[in-house]
Parts: structure tokens; sequence; C-alpha cells
């Protein structure tokens, strides 16, 4: 059965239609879901699947310990880099799903480096990832660095330097951030 990595920004806290249509075709295609245990986009994607009683899903959680699984789905224990709760902390789940997954579903809110990252993960294990960017309520589909840089270069200044600079840190391969 093939996997899909959907998540997204802690900012995205309800689906609009045009999501919940995306997530009903996963459910139609049979897929099973590997999703996060964070507030936002992770616990608004639990609880849709949870309300249509889809049983197919994994959650994931650094360190076993799960924030959010609303229907006591299978969890998937990912072992923490270290103690501090930060970026690293939290991206190992993140980093296991993007391994794990055949694809992915991200909920960007134009601003979340951590989503961004994820999609990074994901295009450079050659998996094709459909991004939706809430502020211009549209789907991207990615499938290369050259498609990433150029979500990259139209995002704030801050989130390409983060993106980047985990990028080249985890040696995830370039990306050009230049629009051509």
């Amino acid at each position: 059965m093939k996997k899909v990595f959907v998540g997204g920004s802690r900012r995205i806290s309800r689906l609009n239609p045009d999501l919940r249509r995306r997530l009903d075709q996963i459910i139609q295609n049979r897929l099973t879901v590997l999703v996060g245990d964070a507030n936002g986009a992770d616990k608004a994607v639990q609880a849709f699947l949870r309300d249509r009683r889809y049983p197919d899903v994994s959650v994931f959680c650094t360190g076993g310990v799960c924030r959010n699984n609303l229907a006591a789905w299978p969890v998937t224990a990912v072992a923490p880099p270290h103690r501090s709760h930060d970026f690293e902390y939290f991206g190992a789940k993140d980093a296991a799903m993007a391994q794990e997954a055949d694809f992915g579903l991200m909920l960007w809110d134009g601003q979340s480096a951590g989503t961004l990252v994820n999609v990074a993960r994901l295009v450079a294990s050659g998996k094709q990832v459909v991004l939706y960017i809430a502020p211009e309520k549209r789907f991207v589909t990615l499938r290369s660095r050259t498609e990433l840089g150029q979500i990259l270069s139209a995002s704030p200044p801050e989130v390409r330097r983060r993106v980047e600079g985990y990028v080249s840190a985890h040696s995830l391969g370039h990306v050009q951030t230049r629009m051509f």
C-alpha cells in the first residue's frame, strides 16, 4: 500500500473544502497516511481522518510520547537526537516520515520554514509533493529542487535562509532559489 506523508504548518488549524477534498481522495485511494502529532495542520488532519473513521493512519511521535493521537492509531516512535525540545528534536519524526513515505501532501501557511524543510526532504529523495499554499488557496506539485527553489525565491527572506541552511547542513542537495 502506498504511503503519503501529510503535514504542515502549526498555524493551519482548519481544513477548507479544497483540503478536505484532497484528503477524501487519499481515503478513496486507500493510501496509508503518515502524520505527526503537532497542533495545527497535524491535529486538523487527524481530526478529519478520525471523523471519517479512517483506519490506515500511523502517527509519528518523537520519543514515542504523542502530543496528539485523536483516534488512538498505531504510533511510530522516533528516537530523539537529544533532550532539548527544539526544531531538530521534533524534526526527527518528520525526517522519518519523509523517508518512509512514497510522496507528500504539505499544508503551508506561507511562513513556516519547517513545512518547506519537509518538502525539501521529500524532493531530495525523488518523491513528489503536493504543496497547498494557504494564502493563495492553491496547490502546486513539486518534483524537483528547481521547482522547490521557485517557491523559496518567493518566500520571506528568513524562511528562505532557514530552509537553505537546513538543506545544506543535512546534505539534501543544492536548492536553486532564483526564478528561471
